[in-house]
């Protein structure tokens, strides 16, 4: 491999070459493979890429693929170069041209290296004929109408090689490649790009559509359930069998053929069963066999589809009217397409069949496919890092699981991993002649025997939707049939006297993950009884419990807050809710609004064994809510070396983890242990402030001795680096800082009004002396005067005006706090005094002091409004909401009243906070912009004074000031 400079050398004598011969270059009989050999070979050999596999590599370990052999309209075709890294993932491809064809005005060149990385959903391609050199961004639809400019992002000539060498060594060296060259040619699924998977849901939609109506119409007696498994099935056995068409282990045009018969759909039914005899799998099932439990379906063979429905969806997956390449086409995409498409249901009302979302997803707000990239990561810190230091009879043993495992795209994840992983472990460590041929073939890959081995022995999964296990089931069959031949099948089918694909029957499940079958001893209602799918892992999975439980579980499970009022037609949300009344398996789950994704953090952890590994990505709310203290305490003291990767809410979706989610995301990971000593408990908390793992990310080491001398009960883990880390254990430790919420000197309580959905009052309407506070007037040592008109409302007599509870505080003087902030990130706590009579609405929170305390209220209001709190709260908070908890594990100054040095800061600070109080009501009365001006300097001027007052109490050096402030 050649280094910068002596790459920069080669390139130079080849740009020299080429301009002293371009005459001849340029003529017709100087063709594209001299080019290629001349000119396009060594120019990325320069750049280090092993053009030629000069390194005798097998095929699987190839970088660079001449001719990846591609199918369009039955003629083979290819990509000239296909550039990859281990494993076959593709990276770009490159179409190379003779110099005589003029690149930046041919529309041919273009669009075809476009379809290739459209298809491939690559970041970009390229077209070169070493005169030229045009790079695509392939994430837009080509069209053959587009212009060659279309999605053309940099154009260069020979005569640019040298002059801008750099940016072709950053981007396409392969050190540089590696290291995430083509980043910044990658775009973010835009809403209106028609990236491939896109494109292909909404071909799904259609088709589901077509065939729903279509078959209701004609199938009288079919119901709701049968019904969506008959278009389900029907579409992904033709996706199927198409792909197997364009990966030439069928008849090209096979499918197609059925458009010629008078009755299209029976003899499209005639090819499923023939190819339930060749591939197994479960996705053709049609008659009963001893190793699988799963019923054979009875509902196909039995309807009747018009022509019409049949011509339309196979004519549209064929050239012109289909631009897909389904050899291409990664499955990972496929399953992307299908998480969105699983996401709504076929329903029978009115004596029609529609489309609608599932009650989950209209709920959730919409399906959220993770990205590929969050997959691999999360696969390998836990598949990984168990395959670390093994043998292939070791990996062997590994059980791994998504429990909410969707289209699959987390157990593909994995099964992508290991099939790598072999490949790799093959490379190094050469099987015995007498166990080579069982695993490897003669190129290097792993043998069609070897990928059913890994599949049946190591991915299991379960999912409550029907459909998605069968889409989990498509995507791991296709992907377990990748890279096989019509050759490879007729020798597993004539010598080994075995169908192609196995039986996932035993691997993937229906179910709910979160209920097992003691649901039943309740009373419910048997009709919804397919609706819950009571699931009992023990029974389901009972090898892998002889063991102990599964060696990693992975996956994204879903985020839904369980509100009673809210949760309608969700049936399994509801079973979920009473489920937890009688079993105290997800006690840890519990506190404020329940969200389904803390009961799957609970369960996956109880499902892993001693020793396993678990890894999902959740909402940040795991880190810091109170609602989530429970699930924190169980986290941190079941686990091991525990690790969080932080994402922040971006207001940009193109920022953001889930693009049309606007969510702050946590991936996590860790061991299960079964015990651990708390002083030797500590984690790894990063947080990416661009969300992107190739951007500056904070970092920090924290021990859970240290966590709770914070919030012993919140656990609140804080998004920071070791730092502020440092600065922020520093203050809780010292003798004289207690939480706030420990002292008997101040009450913390949520304002006492609900002023929006209780329906009872408080008599009559308020007195000309008496006010309503609502957080949305409180500012920092002001509130807006205006008061609300008419009559407060509130919850429950007994709970609200017991013993005369809510005219009493109102005679005392509080402090107000917002308790939903604004938008000004730069304020968290936004806190003032308010003077009686006042009523505080429940969008508030309330402070007072206590008879016998000697700190003066206004004390307690400096140190919420101080520089310091706002730093420290924000350190903990993973939102914008500030509940009393939050409130009450603030680190307060005590001060030592027989100390004249404490007394007097205590009271130079009430001095001016009352200063801020007054200058604050001065601005509000003022319109002149000349006293305006000064008041603002007074104020600025106050609140720094306070600001010093404060550090000087918590004893901060210049140094640690500096960073609070952000300096």
């Amino acid at each position: 491999m050649y280094t910068k400079e002596e790459a920069f050398a080669k390139v130079s004598e080849l740009v020299e070459k080429f301009s002293d011969q371009i005459s001849s270059y340029k003529k017709s009989e100087y063709n594209e493979t001299l080019t290629r050999k001349d000119f396009i070979d060594p120019f990325f050999e320069a750049l280090g890429w092993d053009m030629n596999n000069k390194a005798g590599a097998w095929e699987a370990y190839r970088e660079v693929i001449h001719e990846d052999k591609l199918k369009v309209g039955g003629v083979t075709t290819a990509p000239d170069y296909s550039f990859r890294l281990v494993g076959g993932q593709r990276l770009f491809f490159v179409e190379a041209k003779k110099p005589s064809i003029l690149i930046k005005d041919d529309v041919a060149p273009a669009y075809q290296v476009r379809l290739y990385g459209w298809n491939a959903k690559l970041a970009i391609s390229v077209v070169t004929d070493f005169e030229e050199f045009a790079i695509y961004e392939c994430s837009k639809k080509p069209l053959r109408t587009d212009k060659t400019s279309k999605a053309r992002v940099n154009y260069f000539t020979y005569k640019d090689y040298l002059i801008e060498f750099d940016f072709f060594w950053n981007t396409f060296s392969k050190q540089q490649v590696i290291k995430g060259g083509l980043i910044k040619f990658q775009q973010s699924d835009k809403k209106g790009t028609a990236t491939v998977d896109k494109d292909f849901l909404e071909k799904l939609d259609t088709w589901r559509k077509e065939l729903a109506t279509n078959i209701f119409k004609n199938n009288a007696d079919i119901n709701e359930d049968e019904l969506n498994y008959a278009v389900q099935q029907t579409i992904d056995r033709i996706i199927f069998l198409r792909i197997a068409e364009d990966r030439g282990l069928e008849p090209y045009a096979q499918l197609k053929s059925c458009l010629k018969n008078e009755g299209q759909y029976k003899e499209l039914y005639r090819q499923f069963r023939i190819a339930d005899d060749k591939y197994n799998s479960g996705l053709f099932h049609f008659k009963k066999e001893k190793d699988n439990p799963k019923e054979p379906d009875n509902i196909s063979g039995k309807l009747i589809i018009e022509n019409k429905v049949i011509k339309s969806i196979i004519g549209s997956l064929y050239p012109p009217n289909s631009d897909y390449l389904f050899n291409v086409l990664p499955v990972e995409i496929l399953g992307s397409a299908y998480e969105q498409f699983l996401g709504k249901q076929i329903i029978v009302k009115g004596g029609r069949a529609t489309i609608e979302d599932k009650p989950e997803v209209r709920k959730a707000g919409g399906v959220y496919y993770t990205p590929q990239y969050i997959v691999e990561y999360i696969v390998e810190n836990t598949v990984g890092k168990l395959c670390e230091g093994k043998t292939p009879k070791d990996v062997a043993i590994l059980k791994i699981v998504d429990p909410a495992c969707g289209s699959g795209s987390f157990l593909l994840g994995a099964y992508q991993y290991l099939l790598t992983w072999h490949i790799k472990f093959y490379a190094v460590n050469t099987p015995t002649d007498k166990h080579k041929d069982a695993v490897l073939t003669p190129d290097g890959s792993l043998t069609t025997a070897e990928k059913k081995r890994i599949l049946l022995n190591n991915i299991y999964g379960v999912d409550i939707d029907r459909n998605a296990v069968e889409v989990t089931k498509l995507s791991l069959l296709l992907k377990c049939m990748e890279g096989e031949t019509t050759a490879s099948i007729t020798t597993q089918m004539t010598f080994f006297n075995e169908r192609v694909l196995p039986s996932l029957e035993n691997n993937i499940k229906s179910g709910n993950s979160l209920i097992d079958v003691d649901f039943y001893d309740t009373e419910f209602d048997y009709g919804e009884e397919k609706k819950i799918k009571a699931f009992n892992w023990q029974q389901g999975f009972s090898e892998v419990f002889k063991q102990g439980g599964f060696d990693v579980v992975i996956g994204n499970p879903p985020y839904d807050v369980l509100e009673k009022d809210r949760l309608g037609e969700v049936v399994p949300h509801l079973a979920l809710q009473k489920y937890i009344t009688f079993n105290n398996n997800y006690s840890y789950a519990l506190g404020g609004k329940l969200n389904l994704y803390r009961f799957f953090v609970i369960k996956s952890i109880q499902l892993t064994r001693n020793k396993g590994r678990f890894g999902l990505i959740v909402p940040s709310s795991i880190l810091a809510d109170k609602s989530c203290s429970k699930s924190r305490e169980y986290l941190l003291s079941n686990t091991n070396g525990l690790e969080f990767d932080c994402f922040p809410q971006k207001d940009n979706p193109s920022k953001r983890i889930f693009y049309d989610a606007k969510l702050s995301t946590t991936i996590f990971f860790g061991e299960k242990v079964t015990s651990i000593k708390e002083e030797e408990q500590k984690f790894i908390i990063r947080t990416y402030p661009a969300n992107s793992f190739n951007d500056e990310h904070k970092n920090c080491v924290i021990e859970l001795k240290d966590l709770k001398a914070i919030d012993a009960n919140n656990l609140p883990i804080p998004l920071i680096d070791n730092i502020n880390w440092e600065i922020l254990r520093n203050i809780h430790t010292k003798e004289k800082i207690k939480g706030l919420g420990s002292l008997n000197d101040f009450v913390i309580r949520r304002g006492e009004i609900n002023q929006t959905i209780y329906r009872e009052f408080i008599e009559g309407e308020l007195s000309d002396n008496e006010r309503l506070i609502k957080g949305v007037q409180i500012g920092k040592y002001r509130f807006n005067k205006k008061l609300s008109q008419g009559k407060i409302e509130y919850f429950n007599e007994k709970r609200f005006l017991k013993k005369n509870s809510v005219r009493d505080i109102a005679d005392v003087q509080r402090i107000a706090t917002q308790r939903i902030t604004g938008v000004d990130e730069r304020l968290r706590i936004v806190a003032s005094v308010v003077e009686p009579k006042s009523y505080f609405a429940d969008s508030t929170n309330s402070l007072h002091v206590t008879k016998d305390t000697e700190y003066d209220l206004k004390y307690l209001l400096g140190l919420l409004n101080s520089r310091l709190f706002q730093w420290r709260f924000k350190l903990t908070s993973t939102n914008n909401n500030v509940g009393t908890n939050e409130l009450a594990a603030l680190p307060f100054r005590i001060i030592d009243f027989k100390n004249q040095i404490e007394k007097q800061l205590h009271d130079e600070i009430v001095k001016h906070v009352n200063t801020m109080l007054e200058l604050n009501k001065q601005k509000q009365a003022t319109t002149n912009s000349e006293t305006l001006e000064q008041l603002k300097q007074r104020i600025a001027y106050s609140d720094d004074k306070i600001n010093k007052l404060v550090y000087e109490l918590y004893e901060l050096s210049e140094e640690e000031i500096g960073i609070v402030e952000g300096k």
